[in-house]
Parts: C-alpha cells; sequence; structure tokens
C-alpha cells in the first residue's frame, strides 16, 4: 500500500487528496491517504463524516481518506507528501517533515507563492530546507479552481517535474475521470506562471471593485501574461510554457472566475477597503497578497519591468490609492507589443 500525506486541509489540499483518492479507485492502486489538518475538530469531522464543510461544504470525501493533526504522524512513512499550506508559512512546516519523512519520499508542491524576504520559488524552499534533489521535487499548477474539481467537473492540469519519470509517477497518481495532468519538465516557468497570476487576479479584481469594464480586465490580462512571461524566461522558464495550462489556462480561470480568492481580495480593495480589512473579510489565503512585493523584488532585482505588478504592490502597501490604480495599470513608455 502506498501511503501518500496532505498537508493542509484547506479547498485545495482537501480537494486534491479527493483527486488521488479517486485516481486510485479508476487505477485499482491500493493508496492510503493521510491529511494533515492544523485544527482537530477538521480532522476529526473528515475522518469520521467524510466532509470538510468549513472549506466544501457538503461535498462527499471517499472513506479511504483519513485526517490527522499530528504532522508528524501524517508524514510518518508517506511515500509521496503533498505540500498544500501557505507559501510563507511552507518552510517552518518543512523542520517537522524533514525529521519524520522517508528518505526517497517524493514531495509535490500545490503552492504559488514567493517566499517574502528570500524570493525563493516554493520548490527551492523544499530543496534548501530538505537538501532534496529536483528530482525528488514536484510542482503541480493550472486552473485549478477547487471547488469545481470537488464537484468533479472536468479540468486539465500540469504536473512538473526535473525527471521526466518522476512527473509521470505523480501524474499516475492523479489521474482519474474528471482530472486530467500533463507533465512537463519546466518547473520554473511553471511556478512563476502560477505565482504572478495570482498578483495580476487580484488587478482584475481591484478593476471590478472600481467598475471598471470587459476592455480594461482583458488589458490587465494580457499585459500580465506579458510581466509573467518576461520574469520566467529571464529566470530560465521557457516560453511556450505560458500558451499552456499554467500559464494562459490558469491566468484566465483566475481572473475570471468568482471562485479565485485572489480576484475576490482585489474587488474588496477596489471597493475601499485596505489590504487588512480584505484579509478579514476572506476565510482562506489570497496568495498574491502575501507574494506581490516578493514578486516585485525579485524583478527590480532582474531589471524587470512589471508595472501592474508594481502598481497593485503600491495599493496593498497603502502607498497608492485603489482610484489611482486604473490611470498606471498600463503605465509603460510607448513601443510595441512585443516588448
Amino acid at each position: 500500500m502506498t501511503k501518500i500525506a496532505v498537508l493542509g486541509a484547506g479547498s485545495w489540499g482537501t480537494t486534491f487528496a479527493k483527486v488521488m483518492a479517486d485516481a486510485a479507485v479508476l487505477s485499482g492502486h491500493d493508496s492510503a491517504i493521510v491529511l494533515w489538518a492544523r485544527r482537530p475538530e477538521v480532522a476529526a469531522e473528515i475522518t469520521e463524516s467524510h466532509t470538510n464543510t468549513t472549506y466544501l461544504g457538503e461535498i462527499r470525501l471517499p472513506e479511504s481518506i483519513t485526517a490527522t493533526s499530528d504532522l508528524a504522524e501524517a508524514v510518518r512513512d508517506a511515500e509521496v507528501i503533498v505540500l498544500a499550506v501557505p507559501a510563507q508559512s511552507l518552510r517552518s512546516h518543512l523542520e517537522v517533515v524533514r525529521e519524520n519523512m522517508q528518505a526517497s519520499a517524493v514531495l509535490v508542491s500545490l503552492i504559488k507563492g514567493l517566499e517574502r524576504r528570500t524570493d525563493l520559488r516554493m520548490s527551492e524552499v523544499i530543496a534548501a530546507e530538505l537538501d532534496i534533489a529536483a528530482e525528488r521535487i514536484v510542482v503541480v499548477s493550472g486552473p485549478n479552481l477547487a471547488m469545481e474539481i470537488a464537484r468533479e467537473q472536468p479540468t486539465a492540469s500540469v504536473v512538473a517535474c526535473a525527471d521526466e519519470a518522476t512527473a509521470e509517477r505523480v501524474a499516475a497518481l492523479c489521474n482519474n475521470q474528471y482530472f486530467r495532468p500533463y507533465t512537463n519538465t519546466d518547473v520554473t516557468g511553471v511556478e512563476i506562471a502560477g505565482i504572478v497570476k495570482n498578483v495580476i487576479a487580484l488587478a482584475v479584481g481591484i478593476c471590478d471593485g472600481q467598475q471598471l469594464g470587459d476592455n480594461s480586465k482583458a488589458s490587465v490580462i494580457t499585459r500580465g501574461l506579458a510581466e509573467t512571461t518576461r520574469l520566467a524566461t529571464v529566470l530560465g522558464g521557457r516560453l511556450e510554457t505560458f500558451s499552456g495550462l499554467a500559464g494562459l489556462g490558469d491566468l484566465v480561470a483566475t481572473c475570471a472566475s468568482p471562485l479565485s480568492r485572489n480576484r475576490s481580495a482585489g474587488r474588496l480593495l477596489g471597493e475601499g477597503l485596505s489590504a487588512e480589512e480584505a484579509t478579514a473579510k476572506l476565510s482562506q489565503t489570497a496568495e498574491g497578497m502575501k507574494s506581490g512585493s516578493a514578486v516585485v523584488e525579485l524583478a527590480r532585482q532582474h531589471d524587470i519591468e512589471m508595472p501592474i505588478c508594481e502598481a497593485v504592490v503600491a495599493v496593498l502597501d497603502g502607498k497608492l490609492p485603489v482610484d489611482r490604480l486604473a490611470s498606471l495599470l498600463l503605465a509603460r513608455d510607448l513601443k510595441a507589443e512585443g516588448s
């Protein structure tokens, strides 16, 4: 039996556990899936009632999923460890993972964020903290709105790893009748796409809150993709990644859907709430609000222009009134579109 630990019982962590449990049934693979929940009452509900009503309402979870609030217990003997915790708390959780994980375990990141202060991607944090090779670190990203997937609405995603065989192994563990993974070896491009699109979704949400129209939002999405591509390619990402699921696919889903936490947070900002007030109204982390400053810092280190991200971070920091954002979202010197 293969033990899979999923660390983080929020909407996406719980949904991905369901995805893997359903994939095991479809393939006939014998898997035990253990969710780690920070709160004991959430762990008890998942194990006893097979629901996580805080995040997924009354959606039924497979009985093969159990949960615990003991992080060490969840990790111990797991062959695959899936990480679905907030980006800024990942490193602290990895201290317990390091002390209890199998020597050959594969780490799978569902996290779309940069670590503040270090500006590291999640795969880089994992590699540094656990001292493991890139061939054992996998990133899953794409147009993956958790509630839609939990309802078994068809979606596709990207499973990225420097080692193609490892990517294929993890893809097989999450391939089912409603979740279709595609493999990729461009870990940098896939991660940067997932990180920056959250900041762009904040900008689109702000447009909503300011009652701007579809032209404004389409312009922000398109130029936001250009910003993302400029940063990723200078870091070594491949251009073709951004026309695929992890790039354009994820950006469109996050910017267009009312289920998107980052778009919802942006809308609250656009309506005049402060970053603190918007965070208080959300039940889950909007990663763009936490990672935006790290994105801008990383871009400055590489002399990359990212005016949309710069403007959003200025709003978050209280340095730019939100009603001035619209005039700055597309503020660049006149030049050719592809530059």
